[in-house]
């Protein structure tokens, strides 16, 4: 009786531990805009992946949550923290979110990832300090599965939004824009910018609203809320089967728009993905 009564006892603590993971310090991006000489930032590929981060020891989601990465995949990998993606290839997010919840892994499919490592977030000094090291820590492994991402320089912005709408038509999703001097920092930097052909954001799902006519039965839009606290619904951009199943209360979830409305909120709000990019051991048990 005490040795169950131990071994429940230890479970609570592993679901309590679970259930209380907390998100990363990761540095957040803000939007560019013209004006800035373009020439002093470096420039990569937006990969639309699974945001990650390596803790020396670990993954972890932007969410806090363990990724249960094989060993194989992070052999030989530095102690020191790496901020990167989980990525194998442009539009295939919805793969690779499903190949890290999968428990136990799938070893042919993490064979498929790569982590693209883009920032040294315990380094010291200037971006362009800390990407010279990380290619030297990364090039030590000697590991396939982990890489540098390339960056670039460009002159002006001409070219930088003619590389943007190239790599938009090769279906890729946009450009990240990392000042030279930039420092890592926790939350929204103004040394890290992104550049896309539309805008994109981040709201938390705070309701269902119940749909009309062909979708009666069914969620008819999904009521948002913001960074900032405003809210609002996005009703485009749902399939029939993610009305008849929406996205979770509380789950984060990415939409597209076309600039404000006069009164601040996103125009012609249009879904395009949960952004939840792993499930707490705890949830499923």
């Amino acid at each position: 009786m005490l040795r169950l009564l131990v071994s429940c006892l230890l479970l609570l603590c592993c679901l309590s531990t679970s259930s209380s993971a907390s998100p990363p310090p990761l540095m957040l991006a803000g939007q560019w805009q013209d004006g800035p000489d373009v020439s002093r930032y470096l420039v990569s590929e937006k990969l639309d992946g699974v945001r990650a981060r390596w803790d020396g020891r670990t993954l972890t989601s932007r969410a806090g949550n363990i990724i249960p990465a094989p060993a194989w995949f992070t052999h030989a990998w530095p102690q020191q923290p790496l901020d990167g993606e989980l990525w194998s290839s442009r539009s295939n997010f919805d793969t690779i979110s499903a190949i890290i919840r999968r428990t136990p892994a799938d070893d042919a499919q993490w064979r498929t990832l790569r982590f693209m490592a883009f920032d040294l977030p315990a380094s010291p000094g200037t971006f362009e300090h800390r990407l010279a090291a990380m290619r030297k820590l990364v090039h030590g492994t000697g590991n396939p599965h982990l890489a540098v991402i390339a960056q670039q320089r460009f002159a002006d912005a001409a070219s930088l939004h003619t590389h943007l709408r190239q790599v938009v038509a090769a279906g890729g999703e946009g450009l990240m824009l990392h000042h030279q001097d930039n420092v890592y920092v926790h939350g929204r930097s103004d040394g890290l910018l992104k550049l896309k052909l539309f805008d994109d954001a981040e709201a938390r799902v705070v309701g269902h609203v119940p749909g009309k006519g062909k979708y009666e039965g069914m969620t008819g839009a999904l009521q948002v809320q913001s960074e900032d606290g405003r809210r609002f619904r996005i009703g485009s951009g749902l399939s029939d089967a993610q009305r008849a199943h929406p996205p979770a209360i509380g789950s984060l979830v990415t939409y597209r728009y076309n600039g404000l409305t006069v009164h601040g909120l996103p125009r012609f709000a249009r879904f395009l993905r949960v952004r939840e990019e792993a499930t707490p051991v705890a949830e499923r048990l």
